[in-house]
């Protein structure tokens, strides 16, 4: 496993590995300095108890200040390379992460979860950020500091040297215990803040309801309780960073102290000059910082390896629907024709089949009504047609092609699916309507949302077509919602309409008129299949398909279907009932 996230962190960094190695240049110049200026002051001290010029003085002062600068410069210029790399490694993952869920089917990213695939976009990247922008600079800085500085320190004196540095591995234990702590206490308020952000984000969306039914204090005191708890893991989170750098600073002034005292020991015998002595102090300072970085470094090194992990899990996830290898080009004159041939669909995991065995044909301009009771298999049917969801070759089929033959882009254009829950995106309803066909004109635009009985709702609108539409179409009545839908999957012009319970929300008359509108299209070739629960519109249809746990159970006109006992028959009266209680009431 070691060696997998070491071939991964080092794929990563490959296409960046000349900025990397620019980066650790300077990382290299940054510590040979930091060896070479405690010595040139060793050395300036030295001379100076035998004497001085001050011409000399301000030579080397000026030398030193040179050194110095040019270090700072180099060790900005490394911070910014390495650093550089790591973002442009997020963004590439970002980039790619996002280009690799869209290509993913639908019924994943609603299992899987639309917060567990943002945390992986966001905090995990960030973490991959961190393991290749800071841990990488750090740990090849640590390695640089030690290496270098500890041959200078022991030519000067070992003993002094071994008593100076051997608090360090104290030092660094200090720093990963409390580094872990501090980890799971920063994940806890990260948590706790996501937790506030969800609570306010779901009380605006949901203003209304709460103004509605008054519940304006229990929602202030559900977000006074997670406000204490983001309050509690904040504190806990400054506690444990202001108990630790004291910490380090104590550790660090005992090994300095430590030095002192044995080095003064050592300056009375005459083993050891004052320049000796200040050369060690300024190579122990100088070791302070990389070794209290250097347990932090490991936990973002560690953290940064699971969520590269993670990262990779989502990458190396495959879509179940995809074009094929060697495609099918689509029928000439596409019409709209559909034929199942003992189609079969499962849901993994699901018990038992959502459809089964299903055969029937629709043919070119025809307005087919599909009806069954509540979980029958009908938004599956709708779902299978467009490769919603997977199904076996040579059992759907559109336009005498096999639609498992087909591109995904070439079906997605014959195919126009409108289901009840259309979602609208933030932006005009100009921009909502045209989304299939960004380009489309606006009276091509204004021409569809007259056939979708629109027209007038967005004459009241005070912008018209440039109303923004609010998150999820909040600012439309759900009738205006599902016809915007519908009206944007008009606009493509798909020679086959799929409308899943699309005119749930929309009154009877109002959906009547756009019935008799799509049932007008009918020369120009457009089938029309229509999912309903209403039974009143498919009597307006040319045929019915009757579905029951699965099944094709019953084919054909509403009176036909009516003059036959089952399941059509059985519906139709539960429905007169529904309606005479309505109209009584």
């Amino acid at each position: 496993m070691a060696a997998l996230r070491a071939d991964l962190i080092l794929r990563y960094l490959r296409p960046h590995r000349r900025t990397v190695l620019q980066g650790v240049a300077a990382l290299v110049l940054v510590n040979l300095l930091g060896v070479s200026i405690p010595l040139l002051v060793r050395r300036v001290i030295d001379d100076l108890q035998e004497g001085f010029e001050l011409r000399d003085v301000l030579l080397m002062a000026l030398l030193l200040a040179g050194l110095a600068t040019v270090m700072g410069s180099m060790r900005l210029l490394s911070r910014l390379l390495v650093f550089g790399v790591g973002r442009k490694v997020e963004a590439d993952l970002k980039q790619q992460i996002f280009e690799h869920v869209l290509r993913q089917e639908p019924g994943w990213v609603q299992s899987t979860g639309s917060g567990e695939v943002i945390s992986r976009a966001t905090s995990d990247v960030e973490n991959v950020r961190r393991l290749l922008g800071f841990a990488v600079l750090s740990l090849t800085n640590t390695a640089l500091a030690y290496a270098l500085t500890l041959p200078a320190m022991l030519s000067i004196d070992p003993w002094l040297t071994l008593a100076a540095v051997g608090l360090y591995p104290l030092m660094l234990v200090t720093v990963r215990l409390f580094g872990g702590r501090m980890m799971r206490q920063q994940r806890r308020q990260q948590e706790a803040l996501a937790g506030l952000s969800d609570l306010i984000q779901e009380d605006l969306s949901g203003i209304s309801a709460i103004k509605i039914y008054g519940q304006e204090s229990i929602e202030q005191a559900a977000f006074a309780g997670r406000n204490r708890v983001y309050r509690d893991a904040a504190l806990g989170l400054a506690r444990t960073r202001s108990t630790l750098f004291p910490l380090l600073e104590g550790i660090s002034s005992i090994s300095l102290l430590l030095l002192l005292a044995l080095g003064s020991g050592q300056l009375e015998s005459g083993r050891l000059s004052i320049g000796d002595l200040v050369a060690l102090i300024l190579f122990v300072e100088r070791l302070v910082f990389p070794t209290a970085l250097l347990g932090f470094t490991l936990n973002t090194f560690q953290t940064g390896q699971v969520s590269l992990d993670r990262v990779e899990q989502l990458l190396r996830r495959q879509p179940l629907i995809v074009s094929p290898a060697d495609p099918q080009p689509p029928a000439r004159r596409p019409r709209g024709a559909i034929e199942a041939r003992g189609l079969t669909v499962r849901y993994p995991d699901a018990p038992r089949p959502a459809l089964v065995d299903v055969s029937f044909q629709v043919r070119p301009g025809e307005l087919v009504a599909v009806v069954g009771p509540v979980g029958c298999g009908k938004t599956t049917l709708a779902r299978a047609l467009g490769r919603m969801v997977e199904i076996d070759p040579g059992q759907l089929w559109l336009d005498g092609v096999d639609i498992t033959r087909l591109r995904l882009e070439d079906l997605r254009r014959q195919v126009a699916l409108v289901p009840q829950e259309g979602y609208l995106f933030t932006a005009t309803l100009a921009d909502n309507l045209r989304y299939g066909e960004p380009e489309a004109p606006l009276e091509t635009v204004e021409a569809v949302a007259t056939e979708a009985r629109l027209e007038d709702d967005i004459r009241g609108f005070p912008d018209g077509y440039q109303t923004l539409v609010g998150e999820r179409g909040i600012t439309l009545s759900g009738g205006q919602r599902q016809r915007t839908a519908l009206a944007r999957a008009m606009l493509v012009n798909a020679p086959l309409l799929v409308l899943d319970d699309a005119l749930a929300s929309v009154d009877n008359t109002t959906a009547a008129q756009i019935l008799r509108t799509i049932r007008g299209q009918g020369d120009q070739g457009r089938t029309v299949l229509m999912i309903s629960h209403q039974l009143s519109a498919a009597a307006a249809c040319d045929r019915v398909l009757v579905l029951e746990q699965g099944r094709l159970v019953q084919q054909g006109s509403h009176d036909e279907l009516l003059a036959l006992p089952g399941t059509y028959r059985r519906l139709w009266a539960r429905e007169q009932v529904g309606e005479e209680l309505r109209t009584g009431a």
